[in-house]
């Protein structure tokens, strides 16, 4: 998944997210960490 799919993914689900948590997957998104947000976006959906 490409930096710009997995944006749109998170942007898809950020009602369920809180801001902060929001905020932090994006942040890993931008910086590069797409596998490390997409994992950790997965266990906050999972919850």
């Amino acid at each position: 998944m490409t930096k710009q799919q997995a944006l749109k993914f998170l942007k898809a689900n950020r009602h369920t997210l809180s801001k902060q948590q929001y905020k932090t997957i994006k942040g890993q998104m931008i910086c590069g960490d797409v596998t490390g947000a997409l994992k950790g976006l997965a266990k906050v959906l999972s919850r």
